[in-house]
């Protein structure tokens, strides 16, 4: 069977360490734990500070369709791999 779309085979990805992160979890208490657990969180990485920068900002913002008196219900968290990123 041939290959209909050859073109998504083509990937290169940088071969840069991302060594920098922003950690996101639950408050403590937040009833979404009782699905994910209260252990729950999920980190995202990036090739530069300036990167995670921008997106923590854009994660963190209060969206458009937010309510009035809504609160953020998940913690942002700078992480960095110290290794990686200062070359130690």
């Amino acid at each position: 069977m041939g290959i209909a779309n050859a073109q998504n085979l083509v990937r290169t990805l940088p071969v840069l360490p991302r060594s920098y992160g922003i950690r996101v979890c639950l408050k403590p208490g937040d009833p979404f734990a009782k699905l994910l657990g209260t252990d729950w969180q999920r980190t995202h990485w990036f090739f530069t500070a300036e990167e995670r920068d921008l997106v923590l900002e854009d994660m963190a913002r209060k969206h458009e369709y937010s309510r009035i008196g809504d609160q953020p219900a998940l913690v942002f968290e700078k992480v960095e791999k110290l290794g990686e990123s200062r070359n130690f």
